[in-house]
């Protein structure tokens, strides 16, 4: 499934939870990597990930915890 990152509306985003979030809901996407998107995010840009089938619903519910906004592209 694909998952565009649209904005993080969080008055205080966690950038280390974002991080780890991204790096384990998705298939192809290192820590390092999940930093570098994780900041892009924040400045506002949207970021594509190719998320793991596995366990979709409880990946989109820990970006809902996160207050990040997110579209289901495929």
């Amino acid at each position: 499934m694909k998952l565009n990152l649209l904005s993080c509306d969080a008055q205080r985003p966690d950038r280390r939870a974002i991080a780890k979030c991204i790096a384990e809901i998705s298939s192809n996407i290192d820590e390092s990597l999940s930093n570098e998107l994780t900041d892009i995010l924040l400045e506002g840009d949207a970021v594509d990930i190719d998320m793991k089938d596995k366990n979709s619903g409880s990946a989109l519910r820990a970006l809902r915890k996160l207050s990040i906004d997110y579209e289901i592209i495929e």
